[in-house]
């Protein structure tokens, strides 16, 4: 089942994405980003990026899905998702994630880019986190 109406190639790595992370499958999740790739998930600085430079290239990639994705229990609700040409798409919904008895839900506006080869050169997760920890729910 897609997430995603897919309409360019943006689309279709945000998809591949979204069923790596929920196959659980960190290989196919950090090949899905070109070796130069970068992750600013949230965008500026925070307690998961504090230099707010993002997290570029294959290594740093693969040290943020052990980071937050490998710790809980990731899904992902997108409620709306805009292709631009071919290289770009912008999705706004939610991703959720249950780390023990903690749930969070991060809403935002999540934009790919992407390369010729369908890579994603650059994932920009445009979310607070200071708000989103405060509205933590344990349980």
């Amino acid at each position: 089942m897609s997430d995603i109406d897919i309409k360019n190639a943006a689309q279709a790595a945000a998809q591949r994405s979204i069923d790596a992370v929920r196959a659980k499958d960190k290989e196919a999740w950090v090949n899905n980003f070109a070796d130069d790739g970068c992750i600013e998930d949230p965008v500026g600085k925070s307690p998961l990026d504090p230099t707010g430079n993002g997290h570029r290239g294959k290594a740093a990639i693969s040290a943020f899905w052990d980071m937050c994705i490998a710790t809980g229990n990731v899904d992902f609700r997108i409620r709306e998702s805009y292709p631009v040409s071919d290289i770009a798409c912008a999705n706004v919904g939610s991703i959720l994630n249950k780390m023990g008895n903690m749930s969070i839900e991060a809403k935002g506006v999540f934009i790919y880019h992407v390369n010729a080869d369908g890579k994603v050169t650059n994932l920009r997760a445009y979310w607070d986190f200071d708000s989103t920890m405060a509205a933590a729910q344990k349980g």
